[in-house]
């Protein structure tokens, strides 16, 4: 799995514990319906960490937290 494709799939799992869509995901941190879409389906290679910070503040957590999961464990992850 990519750093990418982890980043979606820690955000997917926070967005299903807090009952919320990338649509409301979108709306409240202000960040462009193409930067969350890209987001969501991994288009990117990489995330601008400022967008990350943006959204992991807006899910309610912390950066510790949000990157305490075994999704980002290194033997899980392509470079």
């Amino acid at each position: 799995m990519t750093i990418s494709q982890a980043v979606t799939a820690r955000i997917n799992e926070i967005l299903r514990e807090k009952d919320m869509t990338w649509y409301k995901l979108e709306q409240i941190t202000g960040l462009s319906k193409g930067t969350i879409i890209g987001i969501q389906y991994s288009r990117y290679k990489s995330i601008n960490l400022t967008t990350l910070v943006i959204i992991i503040k807006t899910l309610g957590i912390s950066i510790d937290e949000f990157f305490k999961s075994p999704l980002f464990n290194e033997e899980n992850l392509d470079y």
